[in-house]
Order: C-alpha cells, then structure tokens, then sequence
C-alpha cells in the first residue's frame, strides 16, 4: 500500500468506518492513519496490583473485573462510579464526561485492563477517568511487547473506533507499506542529532521494541514536526523580505513632532520609545511592515498605535485601525479625539450599529480622501468600504479576527500596508517562536508611571460577606465594582442563570436608592449594553454585574474592584485580561477570584499563579503548559499549530534548536536550491496545513 491510498482499502476498515475515522480523527489516508501517534504505549509486561504500586510512576496498569457500575446524579451534574477487583485490593473508578458510553460499554464482571494515575481522595483510594479496555485487547495483539494507546472521541467509541480499533489498524497497515519509507530530513541535520532514520521511527511510533526505542522514536518525530514548521515559517518570512514591496515612509513630519512636542499625556517609556523606532525603521525600508506588537494591559499599545499612525498620515497615507468590538472601536474613537484635540486630523467611526445614511456619508469621504484615520470593527472589511490611499494598518487584539477577515483589510490597497497586530494578551516565547516566526515582534515590557499592580485574591463561596463588606468600604471611597460571570456561549441557558441570579443576589445586598447597579451581557442589543456602560464610565451606577463582555474595551479609571465569579471557569490568560480592566487610575486596585471550596488541580494552579504574579508573560507560559497551544488564544479557530507529538513547553530546547538551524540553511540558501536542500525545497512546494501568516497580518 502507499501513504496516499483512502484509507477504507486496509482490511478491517471498509468505507463506513473510514467516514468516521475521517470525521472523528482527520484520517483520512494511510499517511493520516501512520502519522496519527499513540498518547502512551502499555508495557504488556508490567501490570501492577492494587495492594503494591508505585505512587511515583505517571501511568500504571491494573488488570481486574468491574463490579457496582452506577450513576449518581448531584443537581444539575452527574457522574458515574465502579468498583474495581484485582484480587488483591479495590480501587474507585469515576467517570464524569461520556457517560453514555461508559454506561452501554463496560460489564461488571468483565475482565478489564485499566489504566491511570490513582489517588487518595477522602481515604479511598481512586481514579478518575482511567483508560480502560477489554482484557482481550492485550491478548489480540500477538507477540507485541508494547502496545499503543491513542486517543480517540467519545462518538468514534460508540461506533466502533477505539484504541483497540485503532492498533488493529496499524498493525495490520504497518507490513504493507513500502520499505524503507523516505527520508524527509537532510543527512546533515540526522547526523548532527544522531536521529533514528524515519522509518524506524514511524513503525516504533506504535510498535516499538523496547520504551528506550520509542523514546528515540518520539525525539526524532519532534524534531522533524518542529523542523518544518519552521521551515514554514521562516521561509516565508524571508521570502516576503526579499520579495514584497510595501510603501515608503521616509519622513518623520509636522504631525507627529506637534503631537510628541504638544500632546502627549505622560512621557513615553523606555519600551514604547523603542517599539516606535521599530516600527519607523520597517516603514522606510521599501518593504510592507507586517509587526506582532505584545504589551499587558495598560502598558500604552494604543499610544504607540497612533504615534506611528501619525508617520503614516505625515507621509500622505490614510490609516485604519480595527477592533473586535463597538466597545472597543468607540473608546479607541474617544481616546483619539481627546489625544489629537486641536489637530487638524480627521478620525471617523465605522460600526455596524451606525445607520445606513451615516454609513454612507463616512464611505463617500473615506473614498475622497477626506478621513484620515478611520477606526472600526468587521464593518472595516465590507467590499463597499474603499481608500482613497490607505498606507497602514492596525488590528487590537488580533487573535479574536479570523484569517480571511484580516486578509480582506489587507487587500484594500493597491500596494500592501503595512500591518501592527496588537494583543495584550501576551505570547509565551516558545509559542512566538513558532506560530510568529514569520512576523517580527515587538515588545512593551514596562508600566506608564504611577501604575500600581493590581492586589489579587482568591475567595470562596463561603467568605461572600465579607466580600460584600469590602465592596462597600470600596464604594464608600467613591469607587466603582465589577461582578463577572462566566458566560462560555451567549445561548447557554444554565450560565445565563447564574448571572441573573448574581444580579439578584447582589441588588439584595446593595439596595435602591443607596447602590445604583448596571447589567451587560451579549445578549442585550447593543443599544443597551452601550447605554449601561456609558452609564458606569460616567460613574452614575457603584456596581457592573457583567459577562466576559467587558474582557476588553471598557476603560474606568475609578473602577478599582474586579470580583470574578467561578474563577475556575476560565482560562489563565482569560483571567489576566479581565484582571487588566482594574488598576488603570493612580489608586490600589483588587482582583477577588470567586470558587466553589472543591477544586480540580488545574483550576487550583490557576487561581494561585494569579494570585501570585501580575506579570502577563509569567502567566502566558503557565498557561501554555497548563492548557496546550491549542486552545491558547483560540488557535483552533484559524487552524494554526496543531501538533501530533511535540510540545512547545517540555520541547522549548527543540524549539530553540530546529528555530536556530533553519535560520543557518536559509542564511546560506535563501533559495534552498543546493543539493542537500532540494528535499526541504519540495516540502516548501507541496500544500501546507499552516496559515501563512505574513502573508495576511
């Protein structure tokens, strides 16, 4: 069989569960299914016992009979529990996702393999959701001493795809492939790290001899993975250096000097200084800017965004700066005009919430020439919105626009932009070093004078009163308090309810006439979300009981609470950005995070590394090891990283190392036409799954 055949011609697949490998899994060919790694591999060899296992060993194996298989319903959750017998002990097993399945698969009295890392909870020794498989897996699989574990969905177990399945699958396809499979990498870079050649690795992927093999097998694997991401990457970098013509942005003119010499609210610091210089010297150089510029919260992105917008204006250019909410976009406007106030600079607002008539009236000067800077939201990308000459642009918090909403900005000019993507969300180095090796990155590491860091807090359910009591003594100052819940999807119904019955709770608490109280949420119309955040920035209601709508775009000097309720719902950098809406006036500010007393060991590692530090990019690299570059940022949602074996925080030295020797290749061979480069030339030639970045922001 070859690597590109439909994967539904191995015997044991056939077109129905070839559907589903290719729904559930992406596996769609021989290739996908080789290349689709085990998570584990189980010694056959070492099952241990109930009564004496090591407590320091990551995964253990236990082989035994399931008895007392129950549900136990508790409110609104529930789970499923089993005992288990080894013959030498019983250990706990609990299940609280795919329950359905659980509940129609195992059979007590069936002998089982099970698989995990148990633990003491309350005395009882437990482990919650183990790996677990029919005894018969171990016995189908012939004289394999290690056999492959891998993941799989909770559909894909219904309808027959399970590890089981899978390692069937592989081994049946593993004696039919060519030999020896192709080697991919150049024989420099396999000497110089004493790699295992790749077909010897690919088969010991699933199937190897010893864990010393499949441990050589996966450091090859890496290397190769983080290679060619590289290679991605920095090649179209490179190629966009030598290649792309951007506009020439040669003055520093009377706009800018005016603003730096008359305008500026505080003076600039040593950071901001820097990042402009950045940015000034890519705008001369004849080549299109595209810039990744990372700063905390209030550390004065925006500032540096209009100063180099003002280079632009200088040299005869329109800039645009987009936004991903009317929130934001309309700050930003007000922000603007109070900065550019008797400048001659016109700024205009492009929102979706605008009526038709003004609409058209901003796209007419727009097209004229006649607006200078023009901010907005998605309604910046519509085909009718069109530049007289538009010369740079900007987009605040990048990671929340989709690639193709970028790219349509990007082609609304003759010849390319230059591109600032802003985030305040910052990015762990080992992430940078690999989803942005193809943009140049800026960094704003330092806090405008007189910022305090924000004091942070962890609280329970149980100390509510005297949260309650600091909130008044807070108000009592004159200042201002936000409630945040979690809302995961504006159409879930359950998280919904615990904000109206948070509203409730707190109006019962903070009474009328005395407290005034504000309610958002994304399900409000956007008249009046903009009518109650208008309403506390004027400082008319003490209290803004909240969604994660105000995670950016609402700026309340006096606000100097933030109360985060279920804390342990949210994401690490989720929590930092909502952390970063308190702390923006010269007053102490505070963070209470809200949890129930029982926590998972993630969302307690969570809520003590925000308690513990205030710094963005600390907090970025646990989070990364914490959650995966998958679901940092919302990557999934553009397609970008997804990894089959390496990992960017336990593998940062391999970051560093494939980084640095595909840098040395294309120093030497830009073109990557030299004999022992012509592979890498076909790889960079063939479709790749990996958005190219520079090419869109």
């Amino acid at each position: 069989m070859q690597l590109t055949d439909n994967i539904s011609y191995l015997k044991g697949v056939g077109p129905t569960r070839a559907e589903l490998l290719g729904k559930e899994l992406d596996i769609h060919t021989c290739g996908d299914m080789l290349m689709y790694f085990p998570f584990r591999i189980l010694d056959r060899s070492k099952v241990s016992t109930v009564d004496d296992f090591d407590p320091d060993e990551p995964y253990i194996v236990f082989r035994g009979v399931i008895r007392d298989l129950h549900t136990i319903v508790n409110g609104r959750t529930s789970r499923i529990e089993a005992t288990f017998f080894d013959g030498t002990g019983q250990m706990m097993l609990t299940w609280f996702n795919g329950l359905k399945w659980i509940k129609d698969q195992l059979k007590s009295g069936v002998v089982y393999l099970v698989m995990g890392k148990p633990a003491l909870y309350n005395g009882v020794l437990q482990m919650v959701h183990p790996d677990i498989e029919a005894a018969s897996f171990d016995e189908e699989q012939g004289n394999h001493k290690f056999l492959p574990v891998y993941h799989t969905t909770e559909k894909g177990k219904t309808k027959g795809i399970t590890t089981k399945f899978l390692a069937r699958v592989v081994d049946t396809l593993l004696p039919q492939l060519p030999r020896p499979l192709a080697e991919t990498l150049p024989a420099g870079i396999v000497a110089k790290y004493h790699l295992m050649d790749r077909d010897t690795a690919l088969r010991a992927m699933h199937y190897p001899d010893s864990k010393e093999q499949w441990q050589q097998a996966q450091y090859r694997m890496k290397l190769e993975e983080l290679f060619f991401i590289q290679l991605d990457y920095q090649y179209s970098r490179l190629s966009r250096r030598l290649h792309s013509v951007g506009r020439v942005f040669s003055m520093v003119g009377e706009r800018f000097n005016t603003f730096y010499n008359q305008h500026l609210p505080f003076p600039l610091t040593g950071a901001q200084k820097r990042v402009i210089k950045e940015i000034r010297e890519d705008m001369r150089t004849g080549r299109q800017m595209n810039r990744l510029l990372q700063g905390d919260v209030g550390s004065g992105k925006t500032l540096v965004a209009l100063m180099t917008m003002l280079i632009a204006l200088d040299n005869g250019y329109q800039t645009c700066l987009m936004a991903p909410t009317e929130i934001l976009a309309s700050q930003h406007l007000d922000s603007f005009k109070k900065l550019l106030a008797g400048m001659d600079i016109r700024v205009e607002l492009l929102i979706g919430s605008l009526k038709a008539s003004e609409k058209k009236k901003i796209k007419a000067r727009l097209e004229k020439g006649e607006i200078d800077i023009l901010i907005g939201t998605h309604a910046l990308i519509e085909d009718t919105v069109r530049f007289a000459r538009l010369g740079y642009v900007v987009i605040d918090e990048q990671h929340r626009f989709g690639v193709e909403q970028r790219a349509k900005l990007w082609r609304k000019s003759d010849v390319p932009p230059h591109m600032l993507v802003m985030t305040a969300t910052p990015i762990p180095r080992t992430l940078a070093m690999t989803l942005y090796a193809d943009l140049e990155c800026s960094v704003i590491d330092e806090l405008p004078p007189g910022r305090q860091p924000v004091r942070t807090s962890h609280g329970t359910d149980a100390q509510r009163a005297l949260l309650f009591d600091f909130m008044r003594k807070q108000i009592a100052q004159g200042r201002q308090v936000y409630v945040v819940y979690p809302l995961i999807n504006e159409s879930e119904k359950m998280d919904l309810k615990d904000l109206m019955d948070g509203y409730e709770s707190i109006s019962r608490s903070f009474p009328q006439p005395q407290y005034q109280l504000s309610i958002v949420h994304g399900q409000m119309p956007a008249e009046a979300k903009a009518y109650e955040m208008d309403r506390f920035k004027r400082g008319e209601t003490h209290i803004m009981v909240s969604t994660t709508v105000i995670e950016v775009g609402v700026d309340v000097p006096n606000a100097t609470v933030m109360v985060i309720e279920n804390a342990d719902r949210f994401g690490l950098s989720q929590l930092h950005q909502l952390r970063g809406r308190v702390g923006r006036g010269g007053g102490q500010s505070y963070c209470i995070l809200m949890t129930k007393d029982d926590l998972s060991s993630n969302s307690r590692k969570r809520i003590e590394t925000m308690c513990s530090t205030t710094d963005g990019f600390l907090i970025a690299e646990a989070d990364l090891a914490l959650r995966g570059p998958g679901d940092m940022m919302g990557l999934q949602q553009s397609g970008i990283l997804s990894l089959k074996v390496a990992d960017l925080v336990d593998d940062e030295p391999l970051v560093r190392a494939t980084r640095d020797e595909i840098h040395d290749i294309l120093q030497v061979d830009p073109d990557l036409i030299q004999p022992q480069n012509i592979m890498l030339r076909k790889h960079i030639n063939q479709p790749s799954s990996i958005s190219q970045w520079s090419r869109i922001s």
